[in-house]
C-alpha cells in the first residue's frame, strides 16, 4: 500500500527540517533559533505577542528564546514609543550574516529537495501547494462556496 498524499507531505517536511537542522546547527543556531532570525528578517519591529503568533508558540517561550538571542548579541529589544510596557524586537548587525548563511543552507536544501522536478514541476508542486495552504487557512475560493455535487440520483 503506498502512502497517503499527506503522509508524503508529512515526510518531506519533516526531511527537508532535518536536513537544514542539521547544516544550521554547523553554524551554532537551533532550529528555535532560526526561526525566530527568519521571522525577525520578516517583521522588524514586532513585539514578542505578535512574534508568538507568526512562530505558533507561547508567548513565554519566545521571550525565553529572544533572552537567548539578545545575549548572543543577535537580536534587541526597543522600547515601543507607543506603549511604554511593550519591547520591539530587532535583529542587530551581528545577526545579518548569519541570516545570509541560512539563507544559503535553506536554498542549497530546497535545491535537493527539488532536484529531478524541473522548472515545470517545481511550478506545478508551489500552485498545488498554495492551493492547499490556502484551503487549510479558511479562504474563501470559488470551489469552497459553491454548492456541494448531489450524489447520483439524488433531488
Amino acid at each position: 500500500m503506498s502512502d497517503s498524499l499527506a503522509v508524503l507531505i508529512s515526510d518531506s517536511a519533516r526531511l527537508q527540517r532535518r536536513r537544514f537542522d542539521a547544516r544550521a546547527r554547523s553554524l551554532g543556531v537551533s532550529r528555535a533559533q532560526w526561526q525566530v532570525l527568519f521571522a525577525l528578517s520578516r517583521n522588524q519591529g514586532i513585539n514578542q505577542s505578535g512574534l508568538a503568533e507568526a512562530l505558533d508558540v507561547e508567548t513565554i517561550t519566545v521571550g525565553r528564546m529572544v533572552d537567548r538571542l539578545e545575549e548572543a548579541g543577535l537580536v534587541e529589544r526597543r522600547a515601543d514609543p507607543a506603549d511604554r510596557r511593550a519591547w520591539r524586537l530587532h535583529l542587530t548587525d551581528r545577526a545579518h550574516p548569519i541570516l545570509a548563511a541560512l539563507r544559503s543552507v535553506a536554498e542549497a536544501v530546497t535545491r535537493e529537495s527539488f532536484a529531478g522536478l524541473g522548472p515545470e514541476g517545481e511550478a506545478m508542486l508551489a500552485t498545488l501547494l498554495t492551493r492547499v495552504r490556502a484551503n487549510l487557512c479558511g479562504r474563501d475560493t470559488p470551489e469552497s462556496t459553491a454548492p456541494a455535487p448531489r450524489a447520483a440520483g439524488a433531488r
